[in-house]
């Protein structure tokens, strides 16, 4: 996983890409890519800072794995989630997906092919739901 620094380096990279870019499109792209990177930055910050508060299925979380009951819960909140997800704002919709497919450790070229492969079955199951009115 890259530090946050190397995210905030590379977002200032295409900040600077985006000040010499010479079309509105050019622009746009660094301009997505330089928040992209901040983002990351701000995620990976945040992850460094928490750890305790970071739960990865099957692990331990505050002295003991989760309940049925709290696995229900969340799940419970996935779908409700999901039925909404066309009424979410559209920076909201990116800082979930983002969360969502940040959560493996990728501190490893096998666990960044994980977290990949996550991320794409996210994205996959996304857009499979996207017009549901009811998220089925």
């Amino acid at each position: 996983m890259s530090t946050p620094g190397q995210y905030r380096a590379k977002a200032t990279e295409y900040g600077e890409l985006r000040h010499a870019a010479t079309t509105v499109s050019e622009k746009d792209e660094y301009q997505r890519l330089e928040q992209s990177f901040t983002t990351l930055a701000d995620n990976a910050q945040w992850l460094a800072d928490n750890p305790h508060k970071l739960h990865r299925p099957g692990h331990p979380i505050g002295g003991g794995t989760l309940t049925e009951q709290e696995e229900h819960v969340l799940r419970c909140l996935g779908a409700a989630l999901i039925m909404q997800w066309n009424t979410l704002p559209t920076k909201l919709q990116r800082k979930l997906f983002d969360d969502a497919g940040s959560m493996d450790d990728a501190g490893s070229m096998d666990e960044l092919l994980h977290t990949a492969a996550l991320r794409g079955q996210i994205a996959r199951f996304l857009h499979k739901h996207k017009d549901d009115e009811n998220g089925n």
